[in-house]
């Protein structure tokens, strides 16, 4: 731990963890203002994985509609502000580490963008899948009626999921670099980890449609392998050769 970090005392940690969060909430705030002044075309851009028969959709309350574009606010304010959040989360840790750590954590920032980035695409391309699995239990007498604002509370919930639950690669990528686990003890540990990838992804994924699980669980996992060959090949590349936690 840096000296810096040790001579702060815990109400100047929580002063600083205030002073963070007041920046994170800002910067959705304001990204929430300019998405919600593109609410429409984006609100049509939601609307294409619906299958051609809800060429409509309706809103059952007078708000229905205006609650809709508040929620596609919400979700362009959080995917918009990433890159501050994540470096609010950079500059909240730092303090407490050696300058090399700090250096250790400068890629976790861009790839952490990405990787949410690619979360929401994917999100979004599972959607018709999603809605096709759950629609597809309608029968004769019992048929669907999409209401705006639950449709977009849908697709907006499970694209954000997909984009956070795309940061878990990241965290592990940040504790191995930082010493706290090895990639001996990830791979020791793999079956626990595809059981809580698997609980996750179930809890997770809104709607609670299998397609969506299976896909959120299948990208975390394939990761999980990728961060710890990444992992791995850092560690032997510092090294020189093998260690016993590389095996």
């Amino acid at each position: 731990m840096s000296q810096d970090a040790s001579a702060m005392t815990m109400v100047e940690h929580l002063e600083e963890l205030r002073r963070r969060l007041m920046v994170v909430i800002a910067a959705i705030g304001i990204a929430a203002v300019l998405g919600f002044l593109v609410s429409g075309p984006v609100l049509d851009l939601l609307r294409e994985p619906l299958p051609d028969e809800f060429d409509t959709i309706y809103f059952t309350s007078p708000a229905g509609a205006f609650v809709a574009q508040l929620k596609i606010a919400g979700f362009i304010g959080v995917a918009l502000a990433m890159p501050v959040i994540l470096y609010e989360i950079y500059k909240f840790v730092t303090p407490g580490l050696m300058p090399g750590e700090k250096r250790l954590l400068w890629p976790f920032l861009l790839v952490g963008v990405v990787l949410f980035g690619l979360g929401v695409v994917i999100g979004f391309v599972v959607i018709p899948y999603a809605l096709g699995f759950l629609l597809g239990f309608a029968r004769e007498g019992v048929e669907p009626l999409l209401t705006i604002d639950e449709y977009i509370g849908f697709v907006t919930t499970l694209m954000l999921v997909f984009g956070l639950m795309l940061q878990f690669p990241v965290v592990l990528y940040v504790l191995a670099r930082l010493g706290i686990v090895t990639p001996k003890w990830l791979a020791s540990r793999r079956r626990w980890a595809i059981l809580i990838i698997a609980i996750v992804s179930a809890l997770a994924t809104p709607g609670g449609d299998p397609f969506s699980m299976v896909i959120l669980a299948l990208f975390m996992y394939g990761l999980f392998e990728a961060t710890l060959i990444v992992v791995r090949t850092m560690q032997r590349g510092a090294g020189g050769t093998k260690t016993d936690d590389d095996r």
